[in-house]
Order: structure tokens, then sequence, then C-alpha cells
């Protein structure tokens, strides 16, 4: 007792203070977690409870083989979508905060918040955006094609191409976190390691490719992991640009999971196919940051 006195005394107000946000956590983000992983190995219904499903794995493995395998298709989707706009907004964040680094502070400033406002609207707006862009009839993109002389295109609704159009907006939408947060990493950097390389005949695109992108691994490493779970949790931009689906051709890990939860209500697949997605978010951050990470301090 003489000990929990000592601890109280010391630490009681600490305690006491971040009480409310443990509370808070606890109670809508770690129980729903715990919650759902226990679902996850049950027939859930909302009216009859839970039971439990044997084999106790059964969940999973249907979640992998109901309807023909759509899971496994929205799988290879979504790594399709991961790869191109993870790629193309960390190489696209990279190349602006470069170009836009040797300008003066005010333009510079004007620059980042220009190009961050795109992070401040809603998904919701930039996926209707798009929609129109890419409408069959008077669609902005559809004014090009016919401007080029080439046949009409059904972007949204050609199951060949919706995937690559879907990706190809998140593509030119642009990664305002990542020329944020290059553009800040940038201006720490010593000015000494380029005067130096200068004074050895290094041109600015060999500055750049052996001081700058070096040293901003720990950013790159931050961005991509950020970047990959935000492609893996896809969900707004194709519910709003395709809300009926191209067939399974637009088909992705979270779309499925609310298919089977909000719209099938059959809670414990849907609860196996969410943890699956947690499994392959935390094995690609595992990798990325076995990859990425660095020791170098400046």
């Amino acid at each position: 007792m003489t000990h929990i006195r000592t601890f109280l005394k010391k630490y009681g107000w600490g305690y006491a203070f971040v009480l409310p946000s443990l509370l808070t956590f606890a109670l809508f983000t770690l129980f729903p977690v715990v919650w759902s992983f226990v679902i996850s190995f049950q027939k859930y219904s909302l009216v009859r409870g839970g039971t439990w499903v044997t084999p106790i794995y059964a969940n999973y493995t249907q979640a992998f083989t109901m309807l023909n395998g759509i899971f496994v298709t929205s799988i290879r989707n979504t790594i399709f979508y991961t790869v191109f706009t993870v790629t193309a907004n960390i190489f696209f964040g990279l190349v602006l905060a470069s170009l836009i680094q040797p300008l003066g502070n005010r333009l510079r400033t004007f620059f980042r918040a220009a190009y961050y406002l795109p992070a401040v609207t809603s998904a919701l707006i930039i996926g209707l955006t798009w929609a129109y862009i890419y409408n069959a009839q008077w669609g902005f993109a559809t004014y090009l094609t016919r401007a080029l002389g080439l046949p009409p295109i059904r972007w949204l609704s050609d199951p060949d191409i919706a995937l690559s159009s879907i990706t190809l907006s998140a593509v030119l939408t642009l990664p305002a976190t990542a020329i944020v947060l290059f553009s800040a990493a940038m201006g720490s950097i010593p000015q000494e390691y380029y005067e130096a390389a200068e004074l050895d005949g290094a041109n600015p695109i060999q500055r750049w490719w052996h001081i700058t992108v070096p040293l901003l691994k720990s950013t790159t490493l931050y961005l991509t992991v950020l970047y990959t779970i935000a492609s893996f949790e896809v969900f707004e931009r194709i519910y709003i640009m395709v809300p009926s689906g191209v067939g399974n051709s637009t088909q992705t890990i979270v779309t499925q999971i609310y298919n089977n939860g909000f719209k099938e209500f059959d809670f414990g697949i849907a609860s196996a196919q969410a943890f699956v997605l947690f499994a392959m978010i935390a094995a690609l951050a595992i990798l990325q940051f076995r990859v990425l990470r660095s020791d170098v301090e400046y």
C-alpha cells in the first residue's frame, strides 16, 4: 500500500489528466478492434448475437473462396492501385518539392500552401469532380479524346480500363503531404554538403541525387508507409466514381469489407477480411522499414 500511495502521490495527477483520453481510446478504438477480432471467428447476427464457427478459422478461408474468389481479385486490384499511386506520390512529391526549394521564402510558402489545398478538400468532392471529368458524354477527358480524333472511351464503364482510370485520377491528384514534408526536410539539410559537392565539381543533378535523396530517406519511409496505408484503405474515391461497380474490376479490399458487412450483414466474414487487410499492411510496413530505414543524422 505504501508503494501505491507513493506512486499516486508522484504520478497521480499526470494519470488523471490523460485518463479521459485513455478512456475514449479504449471505448471507441481498442474495444471495437478487439470485438471485431472476436467476431472474425463467429457467425454473428445483430439480433441473435454470435456463435463460434467450426473450424475456428472458417471465416478466413471462406473470405478467400466465397463468390468465386472475389476477395482475391479485390486484393490484386488493391495492390495494382497501391503500387502506382504510392510510387507516383513519392516521385512527384519529391520532384515538386525540389523545384520549389530554391525559391525565395515567400514564393516557397505560397507554393506549399497552394499544393496543400487538395489535402483539405473532401475526398467526396474530389471523387465527384473526377466522375464529371470522366463522364462519357460531356466530361473533359471525353472532350480531349474527341479533339484528338480518338474514338469515345468509356472511362468508368469499361471493365478493362475502369480501375486504371480511377488510379490515374489518384496519380494526377497532387501529393500535398509529400510536397510539404519533403520541402521541410530539404530545408533542414546543411548547405555545407552542397557547397563541398560543388567544389568537387558535382552538377545540380548529381548533388540532388547523391545528397538530397539519400538524406531524405527517413521522410521517404514515413511517406511511403503513410501512402501505402491510405492506398490499401481506398474506398471513397471508388465508391463515388463507380457506386455500382464495374463487375469485379473495381473491387478493392475495403469495398469488399463494406459489401459483406453493411450490405450482406455477414459481419464474421467482413471482420476476417479486415484483419487480413491489417496483416497485409503490417507486413508491408515491416518490409518498408527494413528497406528504407536510415541511421543518417545531420
